[in-house]
Parts: structure tokens; C-alpha cells; sequence
């Protein structure tokens, strides 16, 4: 089996992938590298023969206002259906210019500007209704950022953006051999010889199941160094066995440049991915109709939101 786990960000600079196989001794780890072409990337995976996951730091689903009404059965119709319509991805940079049909928000900052009003343009009741159930806080993590949003620091929409419109949308029109968790099934069953299985996958949900805790700033190449023991122990648990460059970076914390969160972030991911496959944590889903065909789920989480 191959895992993979891809850093995702609108800068193809900054996105990075790190990949394990596994073998009748465990998995063997790859030092991150840079995506480059994503289908390329997947295409390559799937060719060596076996199963492949890959998890993605992006949204795959919308929130179930957003989907109420619509004509497709569930996500993967809706985002293979977007490949020809590009007017979709372009972020309204005012409020009027939201829709249902352009639901992306703000292109910059704009004083008084809500994600209450946000939510008002789509025709939801409140900013809440911009969050998918896997978005909202838990008693072991805070909140992630709604789909739709591409402002700030905390927000997912220009991931989204940049994988669904570029990548997954196009490819999965073309027929791809993807299947996307947990839409399609779960994720033990969805691997298979000649396909990808794709799941959303999050680094600072991931660092809690390896039972990680960074102090301080993951954008802090000493901050993610210190804890360089404690991330190969968590490699060691899952039987990940680290090649030497892969090492040498968890060591020195994963490079100074920009970058090192990204190669940091990709590791970690892979770390939560090889846990659910190998079975350290569950593949659960919660029994909710919207969630399995619209929303999506963070591979590995078991907490429900705290309210």
C-alpha cells in the first residue's frame, strides 16, 4: 500500500507531499517534496500497482445549507460538475457579487465586512451555517475555517479553490480513477489496485491522535525542532521507519525557509493518515445523511463538535 499526505496551499510553492509504502515490516518514509503537478502525482502513485491513499489539508465537502436543494445526489456529481464552470471560483469582492453560484468570499478586506453577512448572501440563517459539522470546534481542537471564506490566516477557501478548480474538479469530469472518502464509502473498502482514494486530512487533528504536542509555533523552525523526539516515538508507534533524509530533517526541525511549516505539516498528516489505515484510529463517520453525501469528515476524528 502506498499513503500519501499532500500540505495543500494556493502557492504551489507551498505545497508539500510526503509519501510512505508499506511492507510486511511496516511503512518506509519518504522525505517531503514539493507536489508539482497533482494529477501527475497521483497518476504516478497509482501506477506503481498498489493501493493508494492520499490525504489532502483541504476542504472536500460543502456545508449542508449550502447543498439544500440542489439537483446533484451528493459532493463528487457537484465538484465534477464544476469543471466547466469557472465563474464559480472567482471570489466576489463584494457582497452583492455573492451567490450560490459564486459562494467564494472576500477577495480582500473590506471594513465591517461579517461572516454573518457572508452567510446572509448565500441564504443561510447565520455565520454557523458556513461551517461544515467537521468545521466546528471540539472538545480536543478549536474551530477550522468555513469552505467559503479566503481571508486571513485561518481560512481554507483558496485551497479549496486552487484543488478543486485546477485538479480534482477537471480530473474527476475526465474520469479519473478517484474515489473520494467518505463519500464514496469507507476508506478500507474504497482500496483498490489502480485507483486513489482521497480523504481530507488535517495536520492539527493529526498531532492530537499521535498525542503531540507542539509548544510555541509550527512556523518556528525551533519550535517544531523541539519536539523532533517525540515525532520519530510517534513514527515508531505507527511503524513508519523514516529514511535518513527524513530523519535529519525531523531533527533540525524541517528547514528554515518558508517552507518548513508546510514539510512539517505534510509528515504529521501522514503520520494520522497511516493511523487510520493501519487501525490506531477509527474510520468513523458520523450516521448523519448530510455529512456522508455533502459534508465530508476529517479522516481519523471521533470528537463531535462541543455544541
Amino acid at each position: 500500500m502506498i499513503a500519501a499526505h499532500a500540505d495543500w496551499s494556493i502557492d504551489p510553492r507551498k505545497r508539500w507531499v510526503s509519501i510512505a509504502r508499506r511492507d510486511a515490516d511496516g511503512w518506509r518514509a519518504q522525505a517531503p517534496v514539493p507536489v508539482g503537478d497533482p494529477a501527475g502525482l497521483a497518476a504516478g502513485l497509482i501506477a506503481e500497482g498498489a493501493p493508494v491513499a492520499i490525504g489532502l489539508d483541504l476542504p472536500l465537502g460543502v456545508p449542508r445549507g449550502f447543498a439544500q436543494g440542489r439537483a446533484e445526489a451528493g459532493f463528487v456529481p457537484f465538484l465534477r460538475g464544476l469543471a466547466d464552470r469557472p465563474g464559480f471560483f472567482a471570489v466576489a469582492a463584494t457582497l452583492d457579487q455573492v451567490s450560490r453560484d459564486r459562494p467564494f468570499y472576500p477577495a480582500r478586506g473590506v471594513k465591517g465586512m461579517t461572516r454573518a453577512a457572508h452567510a446572509s448572501a448565500l441564504g443561510l440563517a447565520d455565520a454557523r451555517g458556513l461551517s461544515r459539522l467537521c468545521d466546528r470546534a471540539t472538545a480536543e481542537r478549536p474551530a477550522g475555517a468555513p469552505v467559503f471564506w479566503t481571508l486571513g490566516a485561518n481560512q481554507s477557501g483558496k485551497a479549496a479553490i486552487a484543488a478543486w478548480r485546477d485538479w480534482l474538479a477537471p480530473g474527476l469530469a475526465a474520469g479519473a480513477p478517484y474515489a473520494i472518502w467518505p463519500f464514496d464509502g469507507g476508506i478500507h473498502a474504497l482500496l483498490a489496485r489502480g485507483r486513489a482514494v482521497l480523504a481530507e486530512v488535517y495536520p492539527a487533528e493529526a498531532l492530537r491522535h499521535c498525542a503531540l504536542v507542539l509548544r510555541g509555533s509550527k512556523r518556528v523552525q525551533a519550535d517544531r525542532a523541539a519536539i523532533a523526539d517525540p515525532v520519530l516515538g510517534a513514527m515508531a508507534a505507527r511503524r513508519v521507519v523514516p529514511c535518513a533524509a527524513l530523519r535529519a530533517m525531523v531533527a533540525d526541525g524541517f528547514g528554515a525557509d518558508a517552507a518548513g511549516e508546510d514539510r512539517f505539516d505534510s509528515v504529521i498528516g501522514l503520520l494520522g493518515l497511516v493511523g487510520v489505515l493501519d487501525g490506531a484510529r477509527p474510520d468513523v463517520v458520523p450516521a448523519d445523511d448530510a455529512v456522508r453525501r455533502w459534508e465530508g469528515w476529517v479522516l481519523g476524528q471521533s470528537a463531535l463538535p462541543a455544541s
